[in-house]
């Protein structure tokens, strides 16, 4: 599959943990914008709506975020956040389907003129990185798309 300039598809790959498979992975965009600009728009936890596309409702209660899309809610729940090195973690804690961990990572870096987006994973079991694998590709090229108009 040809993947677009500017974008990076890495395929999941799959680790033992404890005896279990583990997939891990990353989408990466490279964006004509500023980091900081970049980070004005996804660093709020809350605002999740605002630029990852198929959100219904995202509403925050403490530290777990609620998110309705698809007909379903998942709860996520924030791990880290840092606005210096622009990056935000989360865990999805509740969900309809059988995820027995998941971490991902999102951070924003100086790249030449503009920035770098990277989305990390990782999930167990390692078949739920297919389902969630172009969910954050997706998203990053969204972002992309409304920031460079």
């Amino acid at each position: 599959m040809a993947v677009p300039s500017g974008v990076a598809d890495c395929p999941p790959s799959v680790n033992e943990i404890q005896g279990e498979q583990m997939a891990d992975g990353k989408a990466e965009v490279e964006i004509a914008r500023s980091p900081d600009d970049v980070w004005a728009l996804i660093g709020d936890f809350g605002g999740l709506g605002d630029w990852m596309p198929g959100i219904d409702a995202c509403e925050v209660d403490g530290d777990v975020r609620k998110i309705k899309t698809m007909g379903m809610e998942i709860h996520e729940r924030l791990v880290s956040h840092d606005d210096h090195d622009r990056t935000i973690s989360y865990s999805i804690v509740e969900a309809p389907m059988p995820i027995e961990h998941h971490l991902a990572t999102i951070s924003v870096a100086p790249s030449g003129d503009g920035s770098v987006l990277t989305w990390a994973y990782e999930v167990r079991p390692d078949d739920m990185a297919a389902a969630l694998g172009p969910v954050y590709e997706g998203s990053a090229k969204a972002v992309k798309a409304q920031l460079e108009g």
